[in-house]
């Protein structure tokens, strides 16, 4: 018969290396406790790694690098799907995945219309901030992310050269969301968010 941390074992090498894994996705094998302990040892014995607290996984491994960690962002989009939540990037993580900013956030910041929490990866921090639903009602991925980046940015600090870039990047947006999250914006940014419709119907 086998033991927990062997179906655990096999569950985890039967997935694509660099899967992610939480203590529920081993329920059918034990209690929580007993799924917790099992991970613990597996962990121990260098079979599995722990990623985050309550994230598991067989590792990528590259030969010169070795043991290739997650990034933060597919951490943070595990967590939405189990939780079935929205999130959405903000502050200085909206500016850098928009190119307005070269500088790596130390801790991401997404909000959420799940549970608010803080997950520790050591040097770096995920943190989910619990927000109304009309914060994620953003259809656009880009759009979505130019509403939170100029937010960011505040209205009498935006400049000319990243109105245009941000104009740039909404032109290829779809045009259906991108009328639809223009009207979730405050005006300023409705305004530089239009220029990005009249700029294509232009051509």
């Amino acid at each position: 018969m086998q033991s927990i941390d062997d179906k655990i074992l096999v569950k985890i090498k039967k997935a694509k290396r660099g899967t992610l894994f939480f203590i529920e996705d081993f329920l059918a094998f034990g209690n929580a406790r007993a799924v917790a302990k099992a991970l613990e040892r597996l962990v121990n014995n260098g079979g599995i790694s722990r990623v985050a607290r309550g994230i598991y996984a067989v590792l990528q491994t590259d030969p010169v690098l070795g043991n290739i960690q997650p990034s933060a962002e597919q951490i943070a989009e595990v967590i939405r799907k189990r939780d079935k939540a929205r999130i959405i990037p903000t502050g200085i993580l909206a500016l850098n995945a928009l190119g307005l900013s070269t500088q790596i956030p130390l801790n991401l910041v997404y909000l959420t219309d799940g549970s608010a929490r803080t997950v520790d990866l050591g040097k770096r921090k995920i943190k989910f901030k619990k927000t109304s639903p009309k914060n994620l009602a953003a259809i656009g991925e880009i759009s979505g992310l130019v509403i939170q980046a100029l937010k960011e940015i505040g209205k009498d600090n935006v400049t000319q050269q990243e109105k245009d870039l941000v104009i740039e990047k909404l032109k290829k947006e779809n045009p259906y969301r991108l009328e639809h999250d223009i009207r979730l914006a405050p005006e300023w940014i409705r305004i530089i968010m239009r220029n990005a419709i009249n700029k294509n119907n232009d051509k």
